[in-house]
This record gives structure tokens, C-alpha cells and sequence, in this order.
């Protein structure tokens, strides 16, 4: 059911977050720090602190010039859970010892985010990859027109929706890959960056299913699966045929 491969030019999958090579930048979305402290279920060192060390292995392992974190980067709507911001400030020096810089797209959880973050932030996120101009916004909303603005871009990258996908009953965190389905772009939603959350399973979901407003057409969305172990990205049919198959 599933084929081998570069599933999207010039992208590299690996730990929930997509390197744009041609662009330099690293892109991740849904940290959502503070979580754990929310909830009744912990991870043995905490998931801030995992997320940390994560972020740190993936600079290490692409050296970009630039991390972008596709909104959530908070979880907490009201109240600062205790350690995000001692988490926030590991973030911070990690991509400071790793000579790059690092970009914030607020997601609808950040409401706290002007209280804890001193760091670039932008709704929207323009990269130059090579040839083709990417936008990196959460996707809750839909992005916003102004007669300003470049000519729209050629792939958008969001979060926001957590994507997973249950293979032979086990659930799987996925990235989503569409050719032109918002505005004539591609669109490439990543999974959750946090380990804490369970996910969507997306095997039978249709477009009134999916909560971001640049879903238009959930048919097209094609699943893809970073095996880690194998350390390569398994492509699955689109959901309008996946749903066939099931």
C-alpha cells in the first residue's frame, strides 16, 4: 500500500519535523510546552526537557541556517505552567549554539506567547527554497491577503491538526502532502512535535473532518510516514483512495 522514496522535493522528514534543504530551514510545529504539566501523563524526564534534547539532535544532525516553529509553541491558554520558561530559554540556546536563528508563527494556543517569548515571531513565515517560495503559518486561520504581499506562495506548511495514522493497529504520527490544493499550492501538514499528543487518526477523515481552513480537499492529502528505524519515508495513497481501501 505504501511506496518508497522522496515523497516532496527538496524535504527531508525526520522526527516530526520536515528540513527544507534549499531554503536552509527547519521546520517543526505543536510543541506545545507546558503540556505535561496539564496533564495526568508524564514522560520519565519530562516532555519539555525531551523536546529540547530533540530540537538539539535535529540542529546537530542539518545544521540549518533557520528554525521555524509552525505555531504551539505554548499550551497553556491562560497561566504559565512551571519550567516552560526555563524550557523556552534551553530552546533559545540551543539554535544560539547552533549559529542559527529561530522563528515563531503563533498558533491559536500561543495567547501567552508575548508574556514568555522575545524572539522573532511572524503570522506568516516566507522561505526562499530554491526555485519555490514557501509560507509557514499554524493553519488555524487562513492566511491572510493583502494587496502588499507577494504573489502567493508555492507550498504552505502548517500544523495544527496533529495527523496520525493507524497502521495494523498501531497509530502512527504522519505528515500530510497535497499537490495544488489551496490556492493552486501544495500544502504539507506536519504532525505533532510533542509526544504527549495522541493525535487524529486520519484514515477515514474527510474535509469537513480536519479543523485547519486550508484542508479544501482531504482526497488529495497524501500520508507520509518517516520509518526511523529504516530511516526512510513511506508514502501512502491519497485519502480519497486510502479511504477505499480500508
Amino acid at each position: 500500500m505504501s511506496t518508497r522514496g522522496a515523497a516532496v522535493e527538496g524535504a527531508t522528514f525526520r522526527d516530526r519535523a520536515v528540513y527544507l534543504e534549499r531554503a536552509g530551514a527547519l521546520v517543526l510545529a505543536d510543541t506545545h510546552l507546558g503540556r505535561d504539566q496539564r496533564s495526568n501523563v508524564q514522560l520519565r524526564l519530562g516532555e519539555d526537557r525531551d523536546i529540547t534534547q530533540r530540537v538539539v539532535a535535529l540542529l546537530e544532525r542539518f545544521e540549518p541556517d533557520e528554525l521555524v516553529v509552525g505555531g504551539d509553541l505554548l499550551h497553556s491558554f491562560q497561566g504559565v505552567p512551571r519550567g516552560v520558561r526555563e524550557s523556552l530559554r534551553d530552546l533559545q540556546r540551543a539554535v544560539e549554539d547552533a549559529a542559527a536563528r529561530v522563528v515563531v508563527t503563533p498558533g491559536n494556543h500561543d495567547t501567552m506567547l508575548g508574556e514568555l517569548w522575545d524572539g522573532p515571531t511572524a503570522d506568516a513565515h516566507r522561505l526562499t527554497d530554491g526555485d519555490r517560495e514557501v509560507v509557514v503559518l499554524h493553519g488555524h486561520e487562513p492566511p491572510a491577503v493583502d494587496g502588499d504581499d507577494p504573489a502567493d506562495p508555492d507550498l504552505y506548511v502548517v500544523g495544527h491538526d496533529h495527523p496520525t495514522i493507524e497502521i495494523e493497529g498501531q497509530r502512527r504520527p504522519c505528515y500530510l502532502h497535497g499537490r495544488g490544493c489551496y490556492r493552486g499550492a501544495d500544502l504539507l501538514m506536519l504532525p505533532p512535535f510533542t509526544r504527549l499528543a495522541a493525535g487524529t487518526p486520519v484514515n477515514g477523515m474527510s474535509t469537513a473532518d480536519f479543523m485547519s481552513p486550508l484542508v479544501t480537499d482531504a482526497d488529495l492529502l497524501r500520508p507520509l510516514v518517516h520509518d526511523e528505524a529504516a530511516a526512510e519515508t513511506l508514502a501512502f495513497p491519497p485519502l480519497g483512495r486510502f479511504r477505499e481501501l480500508l
